[in-house]
Parts: structure tokens; sequence; C-alpha cells
């Protein structure tokens, strides 16, 4: 069988000699395979890497480069659905950063560059908005037409005065609870049957420290209770509700005897809050458009911006 040689044949060597001293033998470079110096291979993966696309672009920011490994990097922070959306926030997030710092530099504003996280910038831009004298706050025009359009969200908290009786279960147990709820509906029917059984059942099944007084909860108020019994007894009418209410505790059959509702408060009773709130909204799209303008007065290379949708900007 002919085996090809890669290395060259030398032309004094006796071709038709079968015999060569172990001088003459002239050696396969495939023997030694793999046996290249720390130096060769680094140069061969260095020739194999420029093979291979980058997955970033490259991005300039004002002539500073962002790159690909500072977004690989930062993708770890900002999940999405799909890579190429995670490596998007990433460079935003990395672009508007350095946008941030390069403003900073400009008007002198001390800041240190190892310690910066998203808190931190977010309060440099506010340095940066102060010092530019960029401060807008709602006016009291548009807090008061803010309330007449919501006048509804601001009232004093309805108050709910009821009894209820609290078959007791651990919030893992599974098979009590379904157990429970099937014992909670055939009570209610009891109770629609005969109305005047409720304080027997209260004495004979409630596991609530309240079956002392008949079941009896008081005058409820919005927070006093957990959150999951508070959305059925707020919307409920007067009456017993037709459903047994589950909670982390178990099963409650309720039995609403009087509602008030919330009364309205008057402007000057909330004002300072509504302030607040529309100066908050202010402040945020204050600094969305801020960044708006530091990007679009930037030489960025390498990516373009979707204002509408990018959730760093907004």
């Amino acid at each position: 069988m002919e085996i090809i040689n890669a290395a060259p044949i030398a032309q004094e060597q006796n071709h038709s000699s079968c015999q060569h001293s172990q001088a003459d033998e002239i050696s396969n470079p495939a023997v030694n395979y793999g046996e290249f110096t720390e130096a060769q291979q680094d140069l061969q993966a260095a020739e194999r890497a420029k093979n291979i696309p980058a997955e970033v672009p490259e991005i300039l920011v004002n002539g500073i480069e962002i790159t690909e490994s500072q977004v690989l990097g930062e993708m770890q922070y900002h999940p999405a659905d799909t890579k190429r959306q995670s490596m998007v926030k990433a460079a935003e997030y990395l672009i508007i950063g350095e946008l941030i710092k390069q403003k900073a530099d400009e008007l002198a504003i001390d800041y240190d560059p190892m310690s910066l996280d998203t808190a931190s910038e977010y309060q440099l831009i506010n340095q940066l908005i102060a010092h530019e004298r960029i401060t807008p706050s709602a006016s009291t025009a548009e807090c008061q037409r803010f309330y007449q359009q919501n006048k509804g969200k601001f009232t004093t908290s309805p108050l709910v005065e009821l009894r209820h009786i609290l078959l007791a279960a651990a919030p893992d147990d599974v098979t009590e609870r379904i157990r429970l709820k099937d014992v909670a509906e055939e009570m209610i029917n009891r109770i629609q049957e005969e109305p005047a059984c409720f304080n027997d059942m209260v004495t004979a099944h409630s596991a609530c420290p309240s079956k002392a007084m008949s079941g009896n909860l008081g005058q409820v108020s919005q927070g006093q209770t957990v959150a999951e019994f508070e959305r059925h007894i707020f919307k409920a009418q007067a009456g017993l509700i037709d459903y047994p209410i589950e909670t982390r505790y178990g099963f409650h059959i309720v039995l609403i005897e009087r509602k008030i509702d919330g009364a309205e408060l008057p402007f000057d009773y909330v004002k300072d809050k509504v302030s607040e709130y529309l100066n908050e909204k202010v402040k945020r799209k204050t600094i969305a458009q801020y960044m708006q303008q530091l990007i679009k007065a930037a030489d960025i290379k390498g990516f373009n911006f979707d204002y509408e949708n990018s959730p760093l900007i907004q």
C-alpha cells in the first residue's frame, strides 16, 4: 500500500534500496501532531478566531467602543424571550450608561465610574438635569384637572360590617381544602334555607377567635384583613355571600350585615398627594426626553435606538 508523505523527499535518496540507515530516515510531521508549543497553539487559536463572525457588531459611542465582551457580560441582567432581544437590551443599557458618563465629564460633575449601577446612574441623571436647570413640575391647574377626572380614587375607605365562619386549613393541605370547600358549600345552602342557624354553625365550626362574638369582625376597612378576603367582601352586597371565600387560612362563610360607602375627599385634603404623583410622572418624562436628546446628539455607530419601545428610555 502506498503512503503519501507530506514531507519533501531528498534527491540523493536511493529509490531502489529498501535499506536506510536511521540517520537517513525522513520523519513524518504527522507523527508529532499535537506536540505544538503553547505559543503555536495561541497563534492557531487567534487565526481561527479571525474566521468566527462576532456576535455583536462594533459599537462606538462618540468614539468610545462598547466591546462585544461587555455586551455579552451584561446580557445576564436583561432576560428576554430571545438571545437577540437580551443582547439589544444589554447594548442599550451600556450605551446609555456611556452617554451619562460622558455628559457628566463634560459638565465636570463628580462620580465614581467604578461603582456605577442602575441606582447610581439614575441619581447621576438627576444631577445632570438639575445642573442644566431642567426642573419642570405640575401646576395647580394640572393637579385640579387630574383630581376632577379621578374623583373616584379620592375617597375614604368603605366600611363593611360582617360576621363569618372560618373552616381552617393549612395552605399546602390540598386534600383538606377540597373537602372543606364541599363542607362550606353545604353550610351555605343550609343557611340560605334557615338563616337563623348561622349562630349555631359559628359556635360548632368556626376556627376564628371571633366565634366568641358570634363570628362578628366588626367594621372592616380596606387594608385591615388579607387581600384575598377583601377582594370579595368589598364587592359584595349586604347579605350572605353565596359562595365560600378561600384565603391562606382556609374557607370563610361570610354574612355582610352593613356596608358604608367611602366618602369623597375634597381637593385641599389630597392636593399634596396629587402634586407628588404628577411631579413624579413629569420627572420620569423629563428623564426620558433628556436621554433622547443625549442619544440624538451623540455619534453612535453600530446601533439604532427604538425610542418608542425601549423600556430604558421610557
